[in-house]
């Protein structure tokens, strides 16, 4: 998925061979990639680094270190190894109230463990943050984030996950999280990559572009959406033999879900980064360095979609040129204006995508991307409404792309808002 190039966790794309993602995904690469997915970043020698930071605090298949324990080494704090991570026990207490119970797993930012709060005398999840100043930093920024989306919806109205407290702990800030399921992707992997049902997509986007839509109100651009940031609230499932497959399926007894990781988040008033979102979901104005607003948020999520849709992801490439090129196989030519307009310009020839078509990387893209509508299986009336809005949501050209206030309006979420008028 990428090379690490510094300390703080930053990474680029190295020169990968192009290999399937989820074949990928399903290697002894995974259990690092669950609980740490490194944003991506193209080849090209000018991309700038991005930061990594990602936290999915429900995810116990990670196969992390029993108790978190690992050894002090020489010239670091007794409290720390030498990656800055706090190196804990089983029964550890923090802040005379949060007793370490098991290790979720670890990642670039640090580690995430679950605790029992001896206060309320209920589990909640605790994400330790290393003790490296650019993820204190980063960690800094997502509770500034986390308190104004808690002050913003005191009911706890949308799918956000809710911070519940945090401090620091000899010298690592740490975040308390209400403590959820699955990731949805995690889910999937578990289930052998089989997609989720057009109803089922429908019940988990309507939250989803609730939850965004409320951030995009107030002026927040979540820029790392994905199905490994999205969490099911509890991901108990029940076994179900598949007729067609004749295999067992999980099936989900609850489709409630929530977002999570704002360590990325911009208000609209921040500095906005060139480079932002982790690769497979990146919006075309940001290969293209033309910028970005919340607008990048709805491309992601068109993504994300898909990949529940399929089973697998939709743009599977290491390469921005690449990315480009499947984009328009799947979607149709960029247009010329916004080719115009990029920096990147060793990225155009002649007014178009400068890709050759007769090489062996085109064979590829061939291989795995078609045309959007050529994806609806059965194609029934609900699916040719979840593709229409698809389309309306991986539009190139961010004045044409649809907002999440207009897509929650679409025909595809008609009969949710029946129930929900039926119901108040």
């Amino acid at each position: 998925m990428g090379r690490k190039d510094n300390n703080c966790g930053s990474w680029r794309d190295g020169d990968d061979p192009k290999t399937d993602v989820h074949a990928d995904r399903k290697t002894g690469n995974f259990s690092q990639c669950t609980l740490c997915t490194s944003t991506e970043i193209g080849n090209s020698p000018d991309d700038n680094l991005l930061q990594l930071e990602s936290a999915f605090l429900g995810d116990k298949a990670v196969n992390a270190d029993d108790d978190g324990v690992k050894k002090s080494h020489k010239g670091k704090s007794c409290e720390d190894d030498e990656e800055g991570h706090l190196v804990y026990h089983i029964g550890l207490v923090m802040k005379e109230r949060y007793e370490v119970v098991f290790t979720l797993g670890t990642g670039a930012f640090g580690k995430v463990v679950e605790c029992i709060d001896r206060d309320k005398e209920e589990h909640v999840a605790v994400k330790i943050v290393r003790n490296i100043e650019c993820f204190r930093k980063v960690a800094r920024s997502e509770i500034a984030v986390l308190e104004e989306i808690n002050s913003l919806d005191d009911e706890n109205r949308f799918a956000c996950v809710r911070m519940l407290d945090w401090f620091e702990h000899e010298g690592h800030i740490c975040i308390v999280f209400e403590l959820l399921g699955l990731s949805t992707f995690e889910f999937l992997r578990q289930n052998e990559f089989l997609p989720f049902s057009v109803e089922q997509i429908r019940h988990m986007a309507f939250q989803i572009f609730r939850a965004i839509c409320f951030l995009h109100r107030n002026k927040l651009t979540h820029t790392d959406l994905k199905p490994e940031n999205i969490l099911f609230v509890c991901s108990d499932c029940d076994l179900e033999l598949n007729d067609k497959t004749k295999c067992e399926e999980r099936k989900l007894r609850s489709l409630d879900v929530k977002v999570v990781d704002f360590g990325t988040a911009k208000f609209d008033h921040e500095h906005h980064e060139s480079l932002v979102s982790t690769r497979h979901y990146r919006a075309p104005e940001i290969i293209l360095d033309l910028g970005w607003n919340q607008s990048c948020d709805v491309w992601s999520l068109g993504c994300v979609l898909m990949e529940f849709y399929l089973g697998r992801t939709l743009f599977m490439t290491h390469d921005s040129k690449e990315h480009l090129a499947m984009m328009e196989k799947v979607l149709g030519p960029i247009p010329p204006h916004l080719l115009k307009q990029t920096r990147k310009q060793h990225y155009v020839r002649n007014k178009r995508l400068n890709w050759d078509e007769q090489s062996s990387a085109d064979d590829y893209i061939r291989k795995h991307c078609k045309p959007l509508k050529q994806y609806i299986q059965r194609k029934s009336e609900e699916e040719m409404q979840l593709f229409d809005l698809l389309s309306c949501m991986l539009e190139y050209d961010v004045c044409r792309r649809i907002t999440l206030e207009e897509a929650l309006w679409h025909p595809f979420f008609s009969p949710l808002r029946m129930q929900k008028q039926q119901r108040s």
